[in-house]
């Protein structure tokens, strides 16, 4: 379980996840039609390398990329390839993990290429504020139910649904660690929330059902019934009654 609480190991923990910020905004710029996902991938990679750390997801059980890129049906950890040109009104969900300094910070965006539906566009906006809410549930002496109980509830009361077999996670010297953060859940219930806890708040938000299965390359997920979805993450610490967001 990733808890900091020494001056160095929160700085450690900022630093990763400033470089993690950092990807994100240069690929969110980068990204326009005609952009391929490996090109995407390359310039991620450049960038956190240049930062002095090291890619979380490469050749992470397997996964042969540095970062996890995702259009339109795809829910998460689709695979980079050359013969992926994104397209105006496609949504291209961008995962990002670096690891510096003894600790990880991980985060995602979804952004929409050119110009999208107005339905689509508000699905990625009810992601991102899936997200902000799961995340203000994040205070001590909360619970992890509290946090998917936020997010599932405002997602399904504006119609979409959210992915059951995918979770938010701890962080920290590890990728993944305790405690699995459901997007879904009872208020009250799961795991109390205590200051410097580290998690991965990421809500994957379906404009259909919540039904997904993994393509045949083993990794990309992707929704059952061909909708659409999103996908919003940020890395924060519990402190009080105010959780820092560490990949804002």
């Amino acid at each position: 379980m990733g808890i900091v609480t020494l001056k160095k190991d929160v700085a450690a923990v900022r630093e990763s996840c400033r470089i993690v910020r950092k990807v994100l905004t240069e690929l969110a710029q980068f990204i326009q039609p005609g952009v391929t996902t490996a090109e995407i991938n390359a310039l991620g990679r450049s960038i956190i390398r240049s930062e002095g750390a090291v890619p979380s997801f490469l050749n992470y059980n397997g996964y042969p990329a540095a970062i996890c890129i995702s259009i339109n049906r795809e829910v998460v950890h689709g695979i980079p390839s050359a013969d992926r040109v994104l397209k105006d009104g496609d949504i291209v969900g961008i995962d990002v993990g670096a690891y510096k300094n003894g600790y990880h910070g991980d985060a995602a965006d979804t952004v929409m290429v050119g110009s999208v539906s107005p339905e689509t566009r508000r699905l990625v906006e009810v992601t991102y504020e899936a997200r902000n809410l799961g995340i203000a549930a994040a205070v001590q002496g909360n619970h992890v139910g509290d946090i998917g109980y936020a997010v599932q509830s405002y997602v399904e009361l504006n119609g979409f649904s959210v992915v059951h077999q995918l979770v938010g996670h701890g962080i920290g010297k590890k990728l993944h660690e305790r405690p699995q953060v459901p997007n879904y859940g009872k208020a009250g219930k799961g795991m109390k929330l205590s200051n410097g806890l580290l998690l991965a708040i990421e809500p994957m938000v379906n404009a259909g059902a919540s039904k997904i299965r993994i393509l045949q390359d083993g990794w990309t997920v992707v929704t059952d019934d061909g909708s659409l979805s999103a996908h919003a993450e940020n890395t924060i610490m519990i402190n009080g009654n105010s959780p820092e967001i560490l990949t804002a």
